[in-house]
């Protein structure tokens, strides 16, 4: 059963990316690049340091949510991505560096999962913002399939080790706020509402 709810928490979390890649070549979604890189990073140390843990669920899920935002990152780029880079953007690609940092310093994977489950939340600030202010340019289905995979980690979690469930809680909470965020956002403002240009 539990290698069962990893694969389809796997599957779910790199198939996760479709519906959003496909927004992006429509011109549709157009993803915080800032926001995708940050994540990529700090989920290939969680990767790391949950195979190191021996720790594989987690690290499975991350592993497949690495691919899910290197996918977006790269496509964002050569598409409709927002590429701006702000003061607190530079704040957030500093963070992520700290955490890999943090990891060899204290040479603790669990320090490092939860350097990177907090950076990664300061990351997440900016697509938050973008999402506040335009809800129409993201892609409500890839959060969810993205949040089911992290619910179905921690369902298949065997003890309760920082490296083990950490980061699919991380991952199942997160995506669920973005989620409830583009559909509060657009009940309330649609593509060229002004509503939508408000500040966070």
């Amino acid at each position: 059963m539990r290698t069962t709810l990893i694969a389809i928490s796997s599957v779910l979390t790199v198939a996760s990316a479709l519906p959003y890649i496909w927004d992006i070549l429509k011109n549709k979604t157009k993803p915080r690049i800032v926001s995708w890189f940050i994540w990529s990073v700090l989920t290939g140390i969680a990767t790391a340091a949950s195979f190191v843990d021996h720790q594989y669920a987690s690290a499975i899920l991350t592993f497949s949510a690495t691919v899910e935002t290197v996918a977006v990152v790269v496509l964002g780029l050569f598409k409709s991505g927002d590429r701006a880079l702000e003061r607190f953007d530079m704040y957030c690609l500093a963070g992520a560096v700290t955490g890999l940092v943090l990891w060899l310093v204290f040479n603790s994977p669990g320090v490092a999962v939860l350097a990177s489950v907090i950076i990664d939340l300061v990351g997440a600030l900016p697509t938050v913002k973008h999402i506040w202010q335009k809800p129409y340019e993201e892609t409500w289905l890839t959060f969810l399939l993205a949040s089911i995979g992290g619910l179905l980690t921690v369902l298949a979690a065997t003890d309760l080790r920082v490296t083990e469930i950490a980061y699919p809680i991380y991952i199942l909470l997160i995506n669920a706020v973005f989620v409830g965020v583009i559909t509060i956002r657009h009940k309330y403002a649609q593509a060229g509402d002004p509503a939508e240009l408000r500040e966070l």
